[in-house]
């Protein structure tokens, strides 16, 4: 059989003959150290009517890896028709897009070198890929402005995420937020905060943090923060089942002292760590107590890492019961996780955790494919022109509500009214029963 011209040749019969040869050559191993055609987006989601198509999914020819998950370098195939270097803007926004530090572009003739950590570029020949060995070794050593891995980065590269046939391999994106995590904590930085949007997997990420951590021994004690009951028994129960046996729920009603400083990961409500019942009380006793609480169980050092799911909920508030226990366990790595930042004159995410770390937006979810589409449909109610309790009203806890105009700026965060809430129930059900009651609808006013 005649074989044909480079140049006549495909893409993938140019994959096939030069550039997988090359870099099989170098040591680079199929299904261990180097993926082939990786889809890293699922495409996005395109509603017409009532028809639904997706886009074409992004994927890269191959990326290459240190090790599970740590990726090192993308490699965008072309044909023999285009220059060496043609792909090589593709590759280094893919390369962007998942934090890989080399990019590469091939037309089987040789190939262009991007090497974000230096800037700089290089024309190479078929036969001088970089070997494996070559190229983490010039990442260690060109890695934080050429300072280097510290022996903490290094040590976290090693350590794999937990993989078993009930967990999926993480998407791109989390995949990125879980090594910007570890390797920022490694670095040594004390206060983090990791934004990623709601349905984006932000549990199942901190899990895949937790696990790293725990197995490199970086972090030993591990408390995981939520103000709400479902929350941490669904964390549990779901994300952090392969930890179980070192997981503990704090009960401050039954837990012993002498017994409760054997676990690993605590799971805890912050409203109850307060000395509150009430996720919503700010009683000012309740939080001057929070430390006298807090000491009966743990001495101040004996967190090493915090997480704060949900953290836009309030935990940045100054006087906040939040606030009072991270600044009880302040020797503490503190992680803030959130779908949405708050940042207003009262309160502020960034001026505690400071600037976030990575962020992975609604918008991106969509345009990846992860997350469908949405539409925005407002709903108008007499509260909300404004609603003013009549003099001493009550509320649900027999506290007389402060005597003012109320407006949508209060509602849900100052102020919950149930005749407001049950009229937007009312009004989304009504919605979902004249159009398609099995499509999943988020209604916000």
């Amino acid at each position: 059989m005649d074989i044909l011209p480079k140049n006549k040749m495909s893409e993938e019969d140019i994959k096939l003959n030069f550039i997988t040869p090359a870099l099989v050559a170098k040591g680079w191993q199929d299904k261990i150290t180097m993926e082939t055609t990786v889809q890293f987006t699922k495409g996005k989601i395109n509603i017409k009517g009532n028809l639904v198509k997706r886009d074409a999914p992004k994927k890269a020819d191959y990326i290459l890896y240190i090790n599970a998950n740590n990726p090192i370098a993308i490699v965008e195939a072309k044909d023999n028709k285009h220059m060496v270097s043609y792909g090589l803007q593709q590759a280094m926004t893919y390369a962007k897009m998942m934090d890989i530090p080399f990019a590469y572009s091939s037309n089987g003739d040789g190939f262009t070198e991007h090497d974000f950590l230096t800037g700089k570029e290089r024309h190479l020949a078929l036969n001088d890929f970089p070997t494996y060995n070559e190229l983490c070794d010039r990442y260690k050593s060109e890695a934080n402005n050429s300072a280097g891995l510290t022996p903490e980065e290094s040590l976290i590269m090693e350590q794999p995420y937990y993989t078993s046939q009930t967990t999926y391999t993480p998407y791109y994106y989390q995949r990125k937020a879980i090594n910007r995590t570890v390797n920022t904590i490694a670095k040594g930085q004390q206060r983090i905060l990791l934004v990623m949007a709601t349905g984006t997997g932000k549990t199942y990420t901190a899990f895949q943090i937790v696990y790293r951590l725990l197995k490199s021994g970086l972090k030993k004690k591990i408390l995981y923060l939520a103000d709400r009951n479902i929350l941490v028994d669904q964390s549990i129960q779901q994300d952090f089942k392969p930890l179980e046996k070192t997981i503990h729920k704090i009960n401050f009603s039954k837990d012993d002292p002498t017994t409760i400083t054997s676990h690993e990961v605590y799971f805890s409500l912050y409203q109850q760590l307060a000395g509150k019942d009430d996720p919503d009380d700010e009683d000012e006793n309740a939080q001057e107590n929070t430390a006298e609480k807090l000491a009966t169980l743990f001495n101040k050092d004996f967190f090493d890492l915090i997480i704060v799911d949900e953290c836009h909920r309030g935990s940045a508030k100054k006087d906040s019961s939040w606030r009072k226990i991270l600044e009880y366990f302040t020797s503490a790595t503190q992680i803030g996780m959130t779908a949405t930042p708050k940042e207003t004159k009262y309160v502020s995410n960034i001026d505690y955790f400071g600037e976030p770390i990575y962020t992975y937006s609604l918008r991106e979810g969509i345009d990846d494919g992860f997350l469908a589409p949405f539409k925005v449909i407002n709903i108008k109610t007499n509260i909300g022109e404004g609603w003013r309790p009549f003099k001493g009203q009550l509320d649900k806890n027999g506290m007389e509500i402060e005597d003012r105009i109320y407006s949508n700026s209060d509602y849900d965060y100052n102020i919950e009214l149930e005749s407001r809430t049950e009229e937007v129930a009312r009004e989304i059900t009504d919605y979902l029963k004249s159009t398609d009651r099995r499509r999943e609808r988020k209604g916000r006013c």
